[in-house]
């Protein structure tokens, strides 16, 4: 009945920006943290960005200064604006998010970062 929809990925050179957003359908539940991960070839699924309902924030070191996550509860949508990108963040981004219920995982967008 949930759905997650990520979109925005795509293939950048270095330097450059693209924002990531995750539409969050069919839920009558409070959403309360969200976040968004990533997972390069042959690593790990890594947490890139968190923020709760209070509108704090969290970031992994590597993305910290360059990276901004940000919702808005009336649409349901939590968004990742992603600027002066390098080739190490190339991966799948997931959006994840967090109800009293269950959480739930978007299948992920495409990043591809070139040098």
């Amino acid at each position: 009945q949930v759905q997650l929809v990520e979109s925005g990925g795509g293939l950048v050179q270095a330097g450059e920006s693209l924002r990531l957003s995750c539409v969050v359908t069919r839920s009558g539940d409070r959403i309360d943290d969200m976040g968004w991960y990533r997972q390069a070839p042959g690593k790990q699924r890594e947490l890139v960005a968190g923020i709760n309902t209070g509108g704090n924030t969290l970031y992994a070191d590597s993305v910290k200064g360059r990276f901004t996550i940000s919702r808005d509860n009336d649409k349901n949508t939590v968004y990742l604006q992603m600027n002066r990108l390098k080739p190490e963040d190339t991966g799948v981004y997931s959006c994840r998010v967090r109800t009293w219920r269950a959480d739930y995982w978007g299948r992920g967008t495409q990043v591809t970062v070139s040098a």
